[in-house]
């Protein structure tokens, strides 16, 4: 799988069902290789990832800007706390607070550091200082 952006969620991005800058934007670390197989066509929201695949969840995004198509946001240090199980993508989510209305946005798995073999202790996520920032819409 490459990174890819969820249809579902950019549906939902469409329809107004996110909006970026004001909504809750958390990462889910995830495992894919037990029981979630992505699929970007259908999966809409955290539900759809069971359980025993997502492995930590990040707070909050903050300082979140939407800027000629490019999404950006302050680095996570830390992101995820005390992570032992190895991190294969990380999954971009509205966080509403009810599992099946928390809408996928993006599937990260290939990244620097990723997949990352974890060892107990904290996980940063630093983005992109380039123009890709988190995602480049027009890219």
């Amino acid at each position: 799988m490459a990174n890819d952006l969820y249809k579902k969620g950019m549906e939902n991005l469409i329809k107004g069902n996110i909006d970026l800058d004001t909504d809750t934007m958390k990462w889910v670390a995830v495992k894919v290789t037990a029981g979630y197989s992505v699929n970007i066509a259908t999966d809409d929201a955290l539900d759809d990832i069971s359980a025993g695949n997502r492995i930590a969840t990040s707070g909050a995004l903050t300082g979140v800007t939407v800027t000629d198509g490019v999404l950006d946001a302050t680095d996570l240090a830390p992101a995820f706390t005390s992570v032992g199980v190895n991190i294969e993508a990380l999954v971009l989510y509205k966080d509403s607070g009810a599992e099946a209305t928390s809408y996928l946005l993006a599937y990260i798995d290939t990244a620097t550091g990723l997949p990352l073999t974890q060892d107990g202790g904290n996980v940063n996520l630093t983005f992109d200082s380039g123009a890709n920032k988190i995602i480049n819409f027009d890219s």
